[in-house]
């Protein structure tokens, strides 16, 4: 099949490469020069889990140059280009083709949803990881599932990832999903990204894993304000069991700092507090992750 990727980044680059290991025609749609630049002249070059090094064609297209009639898309940017990036995709799907967004953060679908006609818009949640060794130049560093929402629309989706060798499963209600990993994130990503550490350092140090407790419980109860149930029955004991479960992993908003690049904490943690706001439930710790971030963004 040929699939569009929006996306030029770790994330995008690890399921570029899974997708082309089996036969699709895949092209990258991207804005970051020097990670166009790599994947012109080399492909995507993958660190595999076992070790092995592999490399894979991929066309590539900028923004200027996005044109197409992709049936399917994966949107896998940053929060924060979800916008430009929902532009260029109504110039490169075809009449029926369909988006899945394996984003982090909030509002992504929403902000896809009002550039494309609503139905074409499927929303996911991936557990796997990657982190990115240089531009073009990708490690896979956890195995993890795809969750999808079911829909009508949803077509060829399940199977083109399960062959690519992601593990699929349907979910009635992806919402629920979304929320649990934005709890996860909002606890591990922006104390990882502050203090520097791998995740599993954070349970080593009383302070830090007090943190990660408070943050985790204030997301949750912005989530239950909502009526959303949570895939866990305890936050904290879920947010601690994915540091430990990913020790040595480097969140993607500790690359994102270590790059000196933004972040997304508008996504994650700011969406939260804003959420809560409205609610009135208040998120004393997340915002302060938010305001802390948000300096180092800008700095």
């Amino acid at each position: 099949m040929r699939v569009l990727i929006a996306g030029t980044g770790a994330m995008a680059c690890l399921f570029a490469a899974k997708l082309s290991s089996v036969g699709n025609e895949v092209t990258m749609l991207g804005s970051w020069p020097k990670g166009l630049a790599a994947l012109r002249q080399s492909g995507v070059r993958l660190l595999d889990l076992d070790g092995s090094s592999h490399r894979y064609s991929v066309e590539v297209m900028d923004g200027s140059a996005a044109r197409g009639n992709f049936l399917h898309c994966l949107v896998l940017v940053k929060s924060w280009q979800t916008e430009r990036v929902a532009d260029q995709l109504g110039r490169c799907l075809s009449a029926h083709g369909v988006v899945l967004t394996l984003q982090n953060g909030l509002g992504n679908d929403e902000i896809l949803k009002a550039a494309l006609k609503p139905e074409r818009v499927l929303l996911g949640v991936t557990t796997v990881g990657a982190r990115m060794l240089e531009p073009g130049h990708v490690q896979y560093t956890g195995r993890g599932k795809v969750f999808l929402g079911a829909h009508p629309l949803s077509g060829a989706m399940p199977e083109l990832l399960q062959k690519a060798g992601f593990p699929v499963e349907v979910v009635s209600d992806p919402v629920s999903l979304l929320w649990g990993k934005l709890v996860i994130n909002a606890a591990i990503n922006p104390l990882t990204a502050l203090l520097q550490l791998p995740n599993g350092e954070l349970l080593e140090r009383p302070a830090a894993r007090e943190l990660l407790a408070e943050a985790a419980e204030e997301a949750a109860s912005v989530a239950y304000m909502q009526g959303i149930s949570l895939p866990y029955s305890d936050p904290v004991f879920a947010v601690e069991e994915v540091a430990r479960n990913t020790s040595g992993n480097y969140s993607s908003m500790l690359q994102d700092v270590l790059r000196s690049t933004v972040t997304e904490i508008e996504a994650i943690n700011g969406a939260i507090v804003r959420v809560g706001e409205h609610l009135g439930v208040p998120t004393p710790v997340n915002r302060m992750l938010w305001k802390l971030v948000n300096s180092l963004d800008h700095a």
